[in-house]
Formats: structure tokens, C-alpha cells, sequence
């Protein structure tokens, strides 16, 4: 149980805590305001601006291989399709382009179209006769064989 005799001298103790909070400007001892800091207007009326970062220029081939990447991944064959023929993209670095043609080709495979998929393979090793699947895409059971071919009919080129 409670000795109740000590709740006044709490609650004015909790009072006295909770006001504290809601102190206003301290008095200097002429019981005048003490004046303001030199910058305390300026810091209370201007509004604080982080340093910004500059501006990088979008890349807009990047822009495009990045958003046809994610439509691929997230299903969107066709649109991947779409944005990855992108002009910026053919207009861009030739690993760029690779990255493009190949992620292409990977969705003409996978929406079950080996023709255009195989182009694309085939204008992929036309860029560079040495492009390679990673080790992980080469053994895909889609596109796999599509490249294979690819490969086989420019080693017979040769």
C-alpha cells in the first residue's frame, strides 16, 4: 500500500519537471533579455541548406540497359525487348551493346522465339567474335543451344 501523506510533494515535483521543459528566455541579472547571438536571427529565420552533391549528367544509354535489365527480371519480355533496342543503347560503348544484344536474345528465348534469338547471338559475336556467355547462362537450356549454333556456324566462317 501507498503512504498517500507524499503525493502532494510528487506531483509538484512533476510539475516543477514538466515546466522545466517550457522555460522561457533566460533574464540576464538587470532582468532584462540578454541580446540575441550574433547569427541567432540568421540561424532562426534562414533556412539550412545541406551542401548538394553535383549533378551527375544521366547517362541515357545506362538509363536504358538498366531499365531493360529490370524489365527482364522482373518477366517483362517485351518490354525488355523495347527498351534494350534502345537508340542511346546502339549509339553507346560496344559492352554496353553486348549487355543489351545479349539480354535480348535471352528474353527472344525465353518467350520461345529461337529465330530472333539466335539473331541476336549472331549480331553479338558479329560486335565481337569473342563474346561469351557467363558461366552460368552457357549451360541455360533455352538459349544454350542457340548460342552454341551461333558460335559453331561463325567458327565455320572462319
Amino acid at each position: 500500500m501507498m503512504d498517500t501523506k507524499h503525493i502532494p510533494t510528487l506531483a509538484a515535483l512533476l510539475a516543477a519537471a514538466l515546466l522545466a521543459g517550457c522555460a522561457q528566455t533566460p533574464v540576464s541579472a538587470n532582468g532584462k533579455e540578454p541580446p540575441p547571438h550574433p547569427r541567432a536571427d540568421v540561424a532562426r529565420h534562414e533556412p539550412r541548406t545541406e551542401a548538394a552533391a553535383p549533378a551527375v549528367p544521366a547517362d541515357p544509354a545506362q538509363a536504358a540497359l538498366r531499365d531493360g535489365i529490370a524489365a527482364y527480371n522482373n518477366g517483362d519480355y517485351k518490354g525488355a525487348i523495347k527498351k534494350l533496342g534502345a537508340s542511346e543503347i546502339a549509339k553507346s560503348s560496344k559492352a554496353n551493346q553486348l549487355i543489351a544484344i545479349k539480354y535480348t536474345a535471352f528474353s527472344y528465348c525465353v518467350t520461345r522465339r529461337p529465330g530472333p534469338c539466335r539473331q541476336q547471338f549472331d549480331k553479338a559475336l558479329k560486335l565481337d567474335p569473342g563474346f561469351e556467355l557467363e558461366t552460368g547462362e552457357n549451360g541455360h537450356p533455352l538459349w544454350g543451344p542457340v548460342f552454341a549454333r551461333a558460335k559453331r556456324a561463325l567458327s565455320s566462317l572462319r
